[in-house]
């Protein structure tokens, strides 16, 4: 595994949950907007934590914390993933994992395995326009349909969310992503923020008052819609 940051306590990443936070390393993702470039892109001379670090720290702090929230980079990019959170459910932790849907064998075999307790999968954007956000060389939408489908018919807790742009997301395509995810549990859209870590700091939120009109509107296929990102 490659771990590049730990969060110790988070009450946000984890909904109702006292969790640390593991980042890994590595996207196969270029979204343009993301804010941890160094975790997309690591720098030569990063520093990685290792396994056994983290394990000491969640041993230490198992008694204080519910879980552990595993995001990135895209966690699932690493083949030892499911080993790393076997040691983790060890300890008698929850599991929350953060993943952009492109490898929905590994996400498919790490609920099956009872390995995760929480999905939070990332919509970039309507089927249409995904790729103008994933910026992938060789695209191909069905491994994130594959993965869609997969928790749309689980009993797992899940939500899907999106990072919504004014310049990339409109009306119509925030009702085409509302088709899509017709039915899911819960979807929520997160405000952009600027920050010096962005890979391409050209974007603007929208306005609150649009926000809200764009959850109206998702709230007749996915009644459990909700804003993130505004204070």
């Amino acid at each position: 595994m490659l771990i590049l940051g730990l969060q110790k306590t988070t009450l946000l990443d984890y909904p109702g949950k006292v969790a640390s936070t593991i980042f890994t390393g590595g996207c196969n993702f270029r979204c343009p907007y993301c804010h941890n470039r160094d975790l997309v892109i690591p720098p030569a001379d990063v520093l990685a934590f290792s396994e056994e670090e983290i394990l000491e720290h969640l041993l230490a702090k198992k008694k204080v914390l519910d879980g552990v929230c595993i995001t990135g980079g895209e966690p699932t990019i690493h083949k030892d993933l499911p080993d790393f959170i076997a040691k983790i459910k060890s300890l008698g932790l929850l599991v929350k994992l953060d993943t952009n849907g492109t490898n929905p064998q590994m996400l498919k075999s790490l609920v099956n395995d009872k390995l995760i307790d929480y999905v939070a999968m990332d919509i970039k954007h309507c089927r249409e326009k995904y790729n103008s956000i994933a910026n992938m060389q060789r695209f191909n939408l069905d491994s994130i349909e594959e993965s869609v489908s997969f928790l749309l018919q689980e009993n797992l807790e899940y939500e899907f969310r999106t990072t919504i742009m004014k310049e990339c997301h409109s009306l119509d395509d925030i009702i085409s992503i509302g088709k899509w995810l017709n039915g899911a549990k819960a979807y929520y859209l997160q405000s952009y923020r600027e920050s010096e870590q962005v890979i391409n700091p050209i974007f603007s939120p929208h306005s609150e008052e649009t926000l809200h009109s764009f959850v109206n509107q998702l709230k007749q296929y996915i009644p459990n819609t909700n804003l993130r990102g505004i204070d």
